[in-house]
This record gives C-alpha cells, sequence and structure tokens, in this order.
C-alpha cells in the first residue's frame, strides 16, 4: 500500500489525539457545517462524529492528498487476484468487522499511527470510499478458506473489535498476535431482560476465547466493561479482577486501547480485565507490560 501522506496526519492529526481535550477539535475543512451546529449549542464534538466527518471527506482526501481513484472494473470494484501465492511481508494488521462502529475506531486510530491496515466489511465500495487507499478492504466469508487465505496475506496481527469472527474461522496460518476485545464479563454480569437478550453474544465470545487460547497463537484478550458510547480520553481506568462486571467503558477507549495492544505482544496468552474509573495511564506500554507481567506471576502460582 503507498505510504500515506504526510500532511494527512498534519490536517487530522486533532481528530485522533486521545488525551487531551483542546486535542479534540477537528479540522474545519471536514466539518465546517457540523461545527457551526455544535458550537452554537456549546456541545464538544463526539470522536464518532469525528469519524462520520472523516468517512465523509474521504473522496475529497483521495485528491487533496494526490491517492489515485478508486480501480474500477465495468462498474464494479476490481477484485483481489486470486491466483497469486507470493507471500508478502508479514507488517499490516487486520481489523474483523471494519465497518462496524468499534471497527472504524480501531481502524482510524491505526492509519493516524501510519499502520498498514487491512479491513474484512460487509461493503467493500462503501470502506474503499471511506477510507480509500489508506486501507486494503476485502468483502467476502471469513469462514471460507480461500478467501480467509487472502485476507490473511501479509497480515501480523488481528483485531477482533466484535464477538463472532474467531469462532467462525478455522486455522490463522502466519498470524503472529490475535487481540480480541471481549465482552464476556459484561455479558456474566448482566442479569433479567438484559441477560436474555445477550444470551447469544455471551456464547459467541465464550467460543471466540476458548478458540483463540486453544489457537497456540500469541494473544492478548481485553475484557472489557460494558461498552457504551461516551466521550473517550476524559476518564481514568480500573483493572480490578471482576471489575469489567460491574462498571462500563468508553468505546473510543476501548477502540484506543486494542490498538496500544498492536506493540504489546506476549510470549504466549494474555488476559486482563479494563473498565472506566478513576486510575490514569499516561504510558500504555509501561502499564501493558505490568499487566503481562502479573499475569505471568499469577499463572505460576
Amino acid at each position: 500500500m503507498a505510504g500515506i501522506p504526510s500532511t494527512l496526519f498534519l490536517n487530522t492529526g486533532s481528530l485522533f489525539c486521545h488525551s487531551q481535550s483542546s486535542c479534540r477539535a477537528v479540522n474545519s475543512c471536514f466539518v465546517e457545517k457540523r461545527a457551526l451546529v455544535r458550537c452554537s449549542a456549546k456541545k464538544k464534538i463526539g470522536f464518532m462524529d469525528q469519524i462520520l466527518d472523516y468517512i465523509e471527506g474521504g473522496p475529497k482526501l483521495r485528491k487533496w492528498y494526490g491517492a489515485p481513484d478508486l480501480p474500477v472494473k465495468d462498474g464494479s470494484v476490481v477484485e483481489d487476484d486470486d491466483q497469486s501465492e507470493v507471500e508478502e511481508v508479514r507488517d499490516a494488521v487486520l481489523v474483523a468487522d471494519g465497518d462496524s462502529e468499534i471497527g472504524q475506531m480501531v481502524i482510524l486510530s491505526l492509519i493516524v499511527k501510519k499502520t498498514r491496515v487491512k479491513a474484512l466489511v460487509k461493503d467493500k465500495r462503501a470502506a474503499l470510499e471511506a477510507f480509500g487507499t489508506y486501507v486494503e478492504s476485502m468483502a467476502g466469508d471469513a469462514s471460507d478458506k480461500p478467501f480467509l487465505r487472502r485476507a490473511l496475506r501479509g497480515v501480523r496481527t488481528i483485531i477482533c473489535p466484535n464477538e463472532g469472527f474467531l469462532s467462525n474461522v478455522g486455522g490463522l496460518n502466519g498470524v503472529q498476535h490475535v487481540i480480541l476485545l471481549s465482552q464476556l464479563s459484561a455479558y456474566k454480569g448482566a442479569s433479567g431482560i438484559q441477560a436474555l437478550m445477550k444470551s447469544n453474544a455471551r456464547k459467541l465470545a465464550e467460543q471466540d476465547e476458548l478458540m483463540l487460547i486453544a489457537s497456540g497463537i500469541p494473544y492478548t484478550i481485553i475484557r472489557a466493561g460494558l461498552l457504551e458510547s461516551t466521550p473517550g480520553g476524559g476518564q481514568g481506568f480500573s483493572f480490578e479482577e471482576g471489575g469489567s462486571e460491574r462498571k462500563n467503558l468508553s468505546k473510543e477507549d476501548a477502540a484506543f486501547i486494542c490498538v496500544e495492544a498492536v506493540d504489546a505482544v506476549p510470549q504466549r496468552g494474555f488476559i486482563f480485565e479494563v473498565a472506566n474509573g478513576d486510575d490514569k495511564v499516561s504510558d500504555w506500554q509501561e502499564r501493558l507490560g505490568r499487566l503481562m507481567e502479573k499475569a505471568d506471576e499469577q499463572q505460576l502460582q
């Protein structure tokens, strides 16, 4: 994939800054109309609104920053070359369910880190219009072995922001790290009608975790509190055992943690709980390292 122009990050860097509220302003060339409405209402621009602004600017971004137009043949997007068997350098991060709400958050955070991104999506054309050539989007059935083999070419790490992907696929040959954002603890903490409504999702989450643990691939399972659509970056965190059953976690924070976990690869497997709380984290690599050490000590006991 072509390198991402540095001007893209200069103009949209404020879109992804996570820790300071002053960095959350959006470049006016993308959101002028929306910003006027929000400013008049004196409301803070949410990260999801920023994502929408960025996505709607997709076709313009390609023109502004010199990326090529979408490849079209007979009115449709050109399909991937099924015949190519050349093994690529494994430097990409594959995002499963990439056109979901939290999947898009993960993708955009990866783009700003200048990561090579591949994404499994339902609508390839829509994804290409949204992200241009900055994301290698693929649409297909992940349980189909030939399609999965193509999707995994060049992939080092997989991020699964929702349940269901891992329990639907076979082998993940060549993958060196899988990050699973799991809601299993939150589902276990549900009661009454909520527990009934989430019963199928809980089964999928359980299957995903079991499949990943048995895979032999180094993994990070992030057992998050109940995900909610609130602004991220302003709250602290809680890593206490059992906390994710009782507490919530902003989707923005969850996506951010998934991306930070890409560079923290465990030797075997690593599971930790996280929810919003009072603990401020300034260095996620250091914090993830400490959590890994704690998990290793518990396994030895």
